[in-house]
């Protein structure tokens, strides 16, 4: 076991790394983005209304979080399985999700705004790394399938 860990040393490095980045991300989030929204769904959220916003300032600071996000998650994608398709693949769902989420948010934002948790559950999928969760097990499922010759 301990031979087949160092034949992967880099893919171990990488991802600890790439997992440290996202930690610090997250760490600094407050300072590198500007999200009113933070301090908002930390506190007792629930009766109040949302805070003002500057409306394009929070599009453009999730459009920078999410990209981020989105960069390492592929990259990450991309040194553990080694397989262009499932970077293209990714990078596909990545924009796709974007573009959903993104026009899910200023709906909520712009016309039920009362409904705090719609906001709060869409704003979560845009800055944190959540669908890596999904990409990580379901491509390499794909792949032990595959390998198997059941695809």
């Amino acid at each position: 076991m301990l031979k087949k860990l160092l034949q992967h040393k880099f893919q171990i490095l990488f991802f600890i790394a790439t997992v440290i980045v996202f930690a610090t991300i997250r760490n600094y989030e407050s300072t590198l983005f500007y999200d009113p929204l933070l301090l908002f769904f930390k506190g007792e959220y629930a009766r109040r209304p949302i805070p003002e916003l500057i409306e394009w300032k929070l599009y453009l600071s999730l459009f920078f979080r999410y990209v981020l996000n989105s960069v390492l998650s592929i990259l990450l994608i991309y040194v553990v399985f080694k397989n262009k398709e499932h970077v293209k693949i990714a990078s596909v769902l990545y924009m796709v999700f974007f573009v959903i989420l993104m026009v899910m948010l200023i709906v909520f934002l712009k016309f039920f705004s009362e409904k705090v948790m719609g906001i709060f559950y869409v704003r979560r999928f845009l800055i944190q790394p959540i669908f890596l969760l999904l990409f990580l097990p379901g491509f390499y499922f794909q792949q032990q399938n595959i390998k198997k010759g059941n695809l």
